[in-house]
């Protein structure tokens, strides 16, 4: 009868949220995916997912993609559907914050609460195997003869591949706005439209090309880090010839009107994610740089990135 009543008590103080995230029993958390299947943040939310479970912080993930606009849409739902849920996840990133100040929609970022910064990403330009374009040296030349005729591909208006190709447009004495970027969905759509020719040039994380360059299905031209990538013999768009320098990073926030101890706790079940196996082998395998902050250091981040991606945009003429 005593053990009967105290898992009684233990399951009511489960629900009413007096246990510790971290000892509830059968835990789900929810991971929301701001992006269609295929791209950047799919495959981070998942691998977090994974790590998450291994580091014994939930029992299963849950996830749920809802793509367009750059996050934004995904971000409205979490915020509306997710409110004081201290089990709810949203992927984020540089993508998002590049979205919010183009689209400046009703809701925003700050609605929701910061957890972590997780991964840092350059971007790799790539064209298709067929393209007779070998090289960023030949892009640029055609981009500089007719500019509407380069076709760019890529997530979102407002990625860092999208802000990228502006800075290049404008580093070489062509006016942004001119830019003809296409933007898609999710990056499963952006590589099938790189694979059929659709574009002219695509460009993402090197993790969303990584199997179609290795197979030879996509040459890469150029890579928007300061210095080479380890292990990728890719010329910087810096060593080119051309100052374009831009990162891409990913992280996740918890939803709206949670506590601070149950965002301490979500901060705590992420940094413990970040040390398993599961975790390591997805940095290994996406060629991801682990850029890990939590608490107010990964809040100062986010605050200054608006202010510096609101920068490099305006000076690119996309706004």
């Amino acid at each position: 009868m005593r053990r009967q009543q105290f898992l009684h008590g233990m399951a009511a103080l489960a629900l009413a949220g007096g246990l510790p995230f971290s000892a509830r029993a059968a835990s789900t958390l929810k991971m929301m995916i701001p992006a269609n299947p295929g791209g950047g943040w799919d495959t981070t939310g998942r691998a977090l997912g994974r790590a998450l479970v291994e580091a014994g912080a939930a029992d299963a993930v849950q996830y749920e993609n809802k793509g367009g606009a750059a996050g934004v849409l995904g971000l409205a739902q979490f915020a509306q559907g997710a409110k004081g849920d201290p089990q709810a996840l949203m992927m984020m990133g540089a993508v998002m914050v590049g979205g919010l100040i183009t689209a400046k929609p009703p809701v925003q970022l700050q609605s929701c609460t910061p957890v972590a910064r997780l991964t840092s990403e350059y971007n790799v330009f790539v064209v298709p195997a067929a393209s007779p374009l070998r090289s960023m040296k030949d892009v640029v030349e055609q981009l500089k003869r007719e500019p509407a005729s380069v076709r760019w591909g890529g997530g979102s208006r407002g990625a860092t591949e999208h802000i990228a190709a502006c800075m290049l447009a404008r580093n070489v004495g062509v006016d942004p706005k001119k830019v003809n970027y296409v933007a898609f969905r999710g990056g499963g759509e952006a590589v099938s439209a790189i694979l059929g020719g659709n574009v002219t040039v695509g460009g993402s994380g090197y993790s969303e090309f990584a199997e179609h360059i290795a197979a030879g299905k996509m040459r890469a031209i150029g890579v928007t880090s300061q210095k080479r990538l380890p292990g990728l013999a890719v010329p910087t768009l810096k060593e080119q010839g051309w100052d374009v320098v831009i990162g891409n990073w990913r992280g996740v926030y918890g939803a709206p009107g949670i506590s601070g101890e149950q965002r301490a706790e979500l901060a705590d079940s992420v940094v413990k994610a970040t040390r398993t196996k599961a975790w390591q082998e997805a940095l290994a395998k996406n060629g991801w740089t682990p850029s890990l902050s939590t608490g107010k250091d990964f809040e100062d981040f986010v605050e200054y990135e608006f202010s510096s991606l609101r920068a490099i945009m305006y000076l690119s003429g996309m706004l």
